[in-house]
Formats: structure tokens, C-alpha cells, sequence
């Protein structure tokens, strides 16, 4: 009995060692996750005025890869693409949809683990977040009220903070759960055949969401 107390003594700080991330280790998730914005947006002027518009949900896969500088610091770089309409609202209503867009937000974040050889691992990080707005498309109604219209989103940088923990499953993997609020401000011109009409937005999402990684 003895001997098989000692030898469990000796395995088991070895098990949990090689379970926990540690410097020098990456982690790869892949989550599935919804992007909320809460948007904030002037009126569409000088055209429009008490019109305005909104930004819908969106949910998509998101691919991260943290590298461990130490036990306790991890950077993340965090890669996602999500689809957005853009909706009218007050005077714009009426149109419904105004526009889709895609972003691109490319989100590089420095956490700090908090117990990294337990096998649930709270972290919370902060970081910088850079927007590529892309495929940009007027919708057939606003076609139809202003005529041919092109939409542009200027791209955005912006700080993101994020909180979120790991749940050891096996030796390698692990499930997580992670939420981010991301600065996401920009200006979207509708250019109608020649006559510009802009509006200020701030998009300003929470992005959760939950998955699988792997420790390498």
C-alpha cells in the first residue's frame, strides 16, 4: 500500500504538469461564436436627417492561436470573418435592409493566466483590434429609393478586452468558453451617383463564444 501511495505521489504532480499550458506551449481553438454589435450611429446626413441606421448579429467560426511568453502570459491572435446587414431606422425604416458588409477583424490580445496548472484556467486579456470592412453591397430597396448607390466602410482601430477560461477534457484537449468587447468605430459613405451622404457608427460588438483547443 505503501508503495502504491508513494508512486501516485509521484505520477500525479507529473500528470498535472503535462496537462497545464506552460511557456513555450500553443494552444489552438476553434469556437463558434455570435457577434452582437451595440451599434451607435448618427443620422445619415446631409441627405437623411432622422435616418439612421442599425447593424444586425452575426454567427460564425473563429479560429485563435495563443503562444505562452510565460506560464501565467499568453498572446492571442484571434481570426474571424462575419457577415452583416445594415438596417434602416427612424425616417429609414421603411427601407428594411440597406446594405450587407463583411468584417474582417483581426484581433491580437495579451492575457494573463490565472492558475495555469489547474484544470480550469480563467483568463482575462486586453489588446488591439484592427477592421477590414469588405464586400460592401447597397440593398435593391435603397437602390430603388436613391438609385445606384455604392456603400465604402472605412476600416477601424480599436482597443478589445476579453475574459474567458479553459476546461482541461484530456492531456491535450481542453473546451472553452470566451467573451470579448471589441472598438470598432467607422464611417460608411453611400456615394448615389455622385451625391455623398455619410454616417458615423459605432459598432462596438461583444463577441462570445464557446469551443475546442488543442495544446500543442
Amino acid at each position: 500500500m505503501m508503495r502504491k501511495l508513494l508512486t501516485a505521489a509521484l505520477v500525479l504532480p507529473c500528470f498535472i504538469q503535462s496537462a497545464a499550458a506552460a511557456q513555450g506551449d500553443w494552444l489552438v481553438r476553434l469556437r463558434g461564436i455570435i457577434v452582437a454589435p451595440t451599434e451607435n450611429a448618427t443620422d445619415v446626413l446631409p441627405g437623411f436627417p432622422g435616418g439612421s441606421v442599425g447593424v444586425e448579429n452575426a454567427i460564425v467560426p473563429e479560429l485563435d492561436f495563443t503562444y505562452f511568453i510565460s506560464d501565467n502570459i499568453g498572446a492571442e491572435l484571434i481570426l474571424a470573418t462575419s457577415p452583416h446587414d445594415i438596417i434602416g431606422e427612424g425616417n429609414l425604416a421603411g427601407l428594411g435592409e440597406i446594405a450587407d458588409i463583411m468584417a474582417l477583424p483581426p484581433t491580437l490580445t495579451f492575457q494573463y493566466h490565472f492558475n495555469p496548472n489547474g484544470k480550469i484556467r480563467p483568463y482575462a486579456g486586453v489588446g488591439v483590434n484592427y477592421t477590414i470592412f469588405y464586400n460592401e453591397d447597397a440593398s435593391t430597396s435603397l437602390v430603388n429609393a436613391v438609385g445606384p448607390t455604392t456603400v465604402d466602410l472605412d476600416d477601424s482601430v480599436g482597443v478589445a478586452f476579453q475574459i474567458g477560461a479553459d476546461f482541461q477534457l484530456t492531456d491535450r484537449w481542453f473546451f472553452n468558453a470566451d467573451v470579448k468587447y471589441i472598438q470598432i468605430d467607422t464611417t460608411a459613405t453611400l456615394n448615389s451617383g455622385g451625391t455623398l451622404n455619410t454616417v458615423d457608427v459605432d459598432l462596438d460588438p461583444f463577441v462570445a463564444g464557446v469551443g475546442f483547443g488543442y495544446r500543442f
